[in-house]
């Protein structure tokens, strides 16, 4: 699968362990940065980056990191067509895709241990949308939302 992976300083070096795991699972990974977190950066710079990868069918998944996964979420999820989740658990990871269809996973670097933040990223890959009735239902009215 193709996985576009960006994080700002706040996400370094959680995002380098996170791209060492996707390709050592055989995915292809178009990797936006950052490689140095002593420099100070803005998260808002990466999601736009990793969302309009998804946006263009560049890349089927994104991951954002930032510190605490927030400002990333808020900001992919301006991009039409993006449905980032911001997960710390396994069970909000493969429920975002599983239900709602997300196509990016939000992870706060400072907040979430690497092993777990590793899992997570495991399962959000894995985890397909089930296309059942309620679930296509809800993600049109999100859709309609959108378009507001």
């Amino acid at each position: 699968m193709r996985i576009a992976v960006g994080a700002d300083h706040g996400g370094y070096p959680l995002n380098e362990r996170v791209i060492e795991e996707l390709r050592t699972a055989g995915h292809e990974i178009t990797d936006f940065g950052t490689h140095d977190g002593s420099i100070s950066d803005d998260y808002s710079d990466y999601a736009r980056e990793v969302g309009q990868a998804i946006q263009r069918n560049a890349a089927g998944l994104g991951i954002l990191i930032c510190g605490s996964g927030v400002g990333a979420s808020v900001a992919a999820n301006k991009l039409k067509g993006v449905r980032a989740a911001l997960c710390g658990d396994t069970y909000s990871a493969h429920q975002s895709r599983e239900h709602d269809d997300c196509n990016i996973l939000c992870l706060g670097a400072r907040v979430t241990g690497v092993e777990l933040a590793v899992e997570i990223v495991r399962v959000f890959v894995a985890a397909r949308f089930t296309g059942e009735e309620r679930h296509r239902r809800r993600l049109k009215k999100v859709l309609e939302i959108e378009r507001l």
